[in-house]
């Protein structure tokens, strides 16, 4: 006969489980569908769980906000960086990583970020730090080519224009040769 479980048994969640489980949801459901109890249930745990390490659901919230922002900070930066005289392989590669469809639960999670961010003022000031950010680095490697800053700055928003925008789209069903297509685009975009 199997023992039962007891809940010293039980695998302890650390604040990161419920973090990504968090982000999950933001994911699938919005910022409406982050409840506590609901996550508590998917994660197999009681909602005393939860409260060892956040104080309430705004807790959470801004433990989501900054643990996104933290994620997105570093990637862009670690992505952006080069050697002098690499930056036009340096955006085709960012290009490349950004546009790539394998990333399509991180668009799913910029966009809940993003809609959340029409609708709340944490939120909002996360996601234009992000951008600074991201635009930022852009910038950089536009400017490094030598462009002016106002070039660097008009190339980097169509840049992420392109990146978001194309992540919307399922381009492979209106273009039989996606990969001259992007190809076209990323040497439009790096210059």
């Amino acid at each position: 006969m199997p023992r039962a479980e007891t809940p010293a048994a039980r695998t302890a969640l650390d604040r990161d489980a419920w973090i990504e489980a968090a982000i999950g949801t933001l994911a699938e459901h919005g910022v409406a569908g982050v409840r506590v109890e609901s996550l508590a249930k998917s994660l197999g745990v009681t909602k005393g769980s939860f409260y060892w390490h956040f104080r309430d659901r705004p807790d959470l919230l801004a433990a989501v906000l900054e643990f996104w922002k933290q994620g997105r900070i570093g990637d862009i930066v670690k992505q952006s960086r080069c050697e002098p005289g690499q930056e036009r392989e340096q955006l085709n590669h960012l290009l490349a990583v950004y546009s790539a469809s394998r990333n399509r639960k991180g668009i799913r999670i910029e966009l809940a970020i993003r809609d959340w961010a029409r609708r709340d003022p944490q939120a909002a000031a996360v996601v234009e730090e992000v951008d600074a950010v991201r635009f930022g680095c852009a910038r950089r490697l536009f400017v490094a080519r030598g462009m002016s800053e106002q070039e660097a700055a008009t190339r980097s928003i169509l840049l992420y224009a392109y990146v978001f925008g194309q992540s919307l789209m399922d381009c492979d069903r209106f273009e039989t040769d996606l990969p001259r297509a992007r190809s076209d685009i990323f040497a439009l975009i790096s210059g």
